[in-house]
């Protein structure tokens, strides 16, 4: 199945904001609103469209401290066990299998520099972690998915 511009334009707006009412995207596109939720069960049907989601400000619930943790590994073997332990600590918010120098990289959401140690401390004791190596996020000046829709809808034309 391809998407057509319509289905470009609909992922455009959920993209920049899920939550607008399909009856002002209809509006805005110029079809009627029952258009748009089929566009969009489609695009869900096809694993386009994978879920929806709110943005939250962690920083004002007191885990303003981001660090990027590097997993030097043992063996390859045991990275989708080392991925399941990671899902058990709560203040990973993002594992990726790499390539280079880390087996694994994460990302880690804290309290503060204290509350950090003790996570990298229970990576580090996870079963196949050789060693760690962390990055302090000093600011996010970039997350945004929009730019890099806007290559693909355009490429695609």
């Amino acid at each position: 199945m391809k998407l057509d511009k319509l289905d470009k334009q609909i992922l455009q707006y959920l993209v920049k904001d899920a939550r607008k009412p399909f009856t002002e995207i209809a509006k805005d596109l110029l079809v009627s609103p029952g258009t748009i939720h089929v566009r969009v069960k489609k695009m869900e049907q096809m694993g386009v469209i994978k879920s929806t989601s709110i943005s939250v400000d962690y920083a004002k619930l007191g885990f303003g401290f981001v660090a990027y943790v590097g997993l030097f590994t043992s063996r390859s073997l045991q990275s989708p066990d080392i991925i399941d332990q990671l899902r058990s600590v709560p203040e990973v918010t993002v594992a990726h299998l790499a390539t280079g120098k880390y087996g694994i990289f994460a990302k880690i959401r804290c309290r503060d520099a204290s509350h950090a140690k003790d996570v990298i401390f229970r990576i580090n004791d996870i079963e196949g972690v050789e060693n760690t190596e962390s990055m302090i996020s000093l600011e996010e000046s970039v997350n945004s998915n929009t730019g890099l829709l806007d290559l693909v809808i355009n490429e695609s034309e």
